[in-house]
């Protein structure tokens, strides 16, 4: 369910603001974006996996926790991400 360490640093890569970043929101949302598209999938799969739609909902919570918080910060820096990502909001 979880993304492999390759795919997770080639997220970071693609996302990070400066070399070695790994704390920004961007990066913290892109990664948690990845994860939440793994487990959708597992879920897809596997219907009656209660505690793994648990991790879901609470994988979300947090992404729009921090997608709410570069809202404020940046607008603009939002909408960039949320069409990069191809969230819907």
């Amino acid at each position: 369910m979880s993304i492999s360490q390759e795919h997770r640093h080639s997220i970071i890569a693609e996302f990070a603001q400066k070399p070695g970043d790994t704390g920004s929101p961007e990066v913290q949302i892109a990664v948690l974006t990845a994860e939440i598209q793994a487990v959708t999938e597992h879920l897809q799969t596997h219907p009656k996996d209660y505690s793994g739609r648990r991790g879901l909902l609470s994988k979300v919570s947090r992404r729009r926790q921090l997608l709410d918080y570069v809202k404020r910060q940046d607008p603009a820096k939002y909408l960039a991400l949320i069409g990069r990502l191809n969230i819907r909001k």
